[in-house]
């Protein structure tokens, strides 16, 4: 049941999603002011109706919906990228993982959504600005006791050891190895995302050096399939590329 000051998601007939509190107050959205009063003590799956008459779905939100709609600073890592970390390292309950830099916090959301309740993530931000983005992200997400948003230079460091995994999205990945290697545990993961070609390189350059083995790089494309009976096709749009990931495991 859903109580008041709830975290919910309210989906419309077109499939849009607004993400908002159950609360005495009112939603204006473009089929018609909702409510937020009449979310208090529903079940999630019930509808609500806008003064327009206009339906919406409660639902809870999930992790993905944290994604799509928190407060974004920098750009975000997509889910279809920090999926691939998923299927690559195993990534799941327990896990120590350290994540560098926070931007605004939405990869840590992500992995922290996995690892908890015993794991932790670890994330590392330089820039004070985004620091309180990403708490405020995180504490909206419901894991101030899960993700660590820390400010932090992890070129000149990371503090944490035995880690299972650490992900980069840093402008000089290689820089970090030989603090990646401390941290993490025989066996750990290393996911280094670089948008360009250059960084890659420059990152394939050293990271032969720290003992790294297993590497691999692969680029993931997504586009959607639109289906109506006699019609089935693929959308004209996808979503190409964004950046390359990296995968290595300490030996």
């Amino acid at each position: 049941m859903i109580r008041e000051g709830d975290r919910i998601i309210l989906v419309d007939e077109r499939g849009r999603k607004y993400l908002t509190r159950a609360e005495g107050r009112k939603l204006q959205t473009n089929l018609g002011v909702v409510d937020l009063g009449q979310a208090v003590g529903k079940e999630p799956g019930s509808r609500l109706m806008s003064h327009l008459g206009r339906e919406f779905v409660l639902l809870l939100p999930s992790p993905a919906d944290y994604l799509e709609k928190i407060r974004r600073v920098p750009q975000i890592m997509l889910p279809k990228d920090a999926a691939q970390i998923v299927a690559h390292t195993g990534v799941g309950p327990g896990w120590r993982v350290v994540d560098a830099g926070s931007g605004s916090g939405a990869l840590a959301i992500f992995l922290g959504n996995l690892v908890r309740p015993d794991g932790r993530v670890f994330t590392y931000e330089i820039r004070e600005d985004f620091v309180e983005v990403a708490r405020e992200n995180v504490r909206l997400a419901g894991l101030e006791g899960t993700v660590i948003v820390k400010r932090g230079d992890v070129y000149q460091g990371i503090e944490e050891r035995d880690l299972d995994l650490i992900t980069l999205d840093l402008p000089r990945p290689e820089l970090v190895l030989p603090h990646a290697q401390r941290a993490l545990k025989p066996g750990g993961y290393l996911a280094v995302f670089a948008p360009c070609v250059e960084h890659l390189q420059r990152f394939y350059g050293e990271v032969g050096k720290f003992g790294f083995i297993g590497l691999k790089t692969i680029e993931c494309l997504v586009r959607e399939i639109l289906v109506k009976e006699g019609g089935t096709r693929p959308s004209s749009r996808m979503i190409a590329h964004t950046g390359y990931l990296t995968f290595a495991r300490r030996s």
